[in-house]
């Protein structure tokens, strides 16, 4: 089954965000069927801000890096386009990458996706609407956005930011397209999102954030207390070389 039909048939397409290679293997080895790539993970990663901050080759050389240490599917969040949308998809699926995540933001978001169709050629072109996660529309202004961006070309509709089952269900029976919801702390369970009718599942930078925070914690408690119980992991030296070694 390609990535495309994953969207289509069967539970939802759940996609653990990675944010370099290592991050994409233990995704992988954990299970997972596909996996999504994290914009802010990946600007974090390599020292810059999250927010259309990556230079266009560094973002793509990342991508190129997270395809080649998997052999699952990649889908890769390339923010609002990075300039030159046309360029900068044409540079995605040379790297090897089966879909787009590409931001609609204040101007000319149904051109950029419609740019992205006709570079794409099979990639997944999922369009993200930010009403929710930005407070800036509800119901109404996220399925007129997901309308104009489906006639614009996008496969799907990622609508971040939004947790109230009843509108879920809402947004999922009013856009005709795979919805695609950002989970995480607060946000309805996997087995729920199904029951709503949600297609595609993934977490954003949450994965990336957790682990961040890991070596704050570790940092933090070696320096100040000088021990070192939040360095505990159950992946040992050895797994991570072996999950390296082919």
């Amino acid at each position: 089954m390609t990535f495309r039909e994953r969207h289509l048939t069967g539970a939802p397409l759940v996609l653990p965000n990675a944010w370099d290679a290592a991050s994409a293997r233990i995704i992988e080895r954990a299970g997972a069927e596909a996996i999504a790539t994290t914009s802010a993970g990946v600007a974090w990663s390599l020292g810059v801000p999250d927010g259309d901050r990556l230079d266009v080759c560094a973002a793509v050389a990342a991508i190129a890096r997270i395809v080649r240490a998997v052999d699952v599917p990649v889908t890769a969040d390339i923010e609002s386009g990075y300039g030159d949308v046309a360029r900068t998809v044409r540079l995605v699926r040379d790297a090897g990458a089966v879909g787009i995540n590409i931001e609609d933001g204040p101007a000319a978001a149904p051109e950029r996706i419609a740019a992205a169709r006709a570079e794409g050629g099979d990639l997944f072109v999922n369009a993200r609407i930010d009403t929710f996660l930005l407070s800036a529309g509800g119901v109404d202004e996220t399925v007129a956005r997901a309308k104009a961006y489906v006639d614009a070309g996008a496969d799907g509709v990622f609508v971040p930011g939004v947790h109230d089952p009843a509108v879920i269900a809402e947004l999922v029976s009013r856009i005709a397209a795979p919805v695609n919801v950002m989970a995480g702390p607060g946000a309805p369970s996997v087995a729920a999102l199904a029951e709503l009718g949600v297609r595609r599942v993934s977490v954003g930078p949450a994965i990336a954030v957790a682990a961040y925070s890991l070596v704050s914690a570790a940092a933090s408690e070696l320096l100040t207390q000088g021990t070192y119980g939040s360095s505990a992991a159950a992946l040992t030296h050895g797994d991570l070389n072996a999950y390296f070694a082919h």
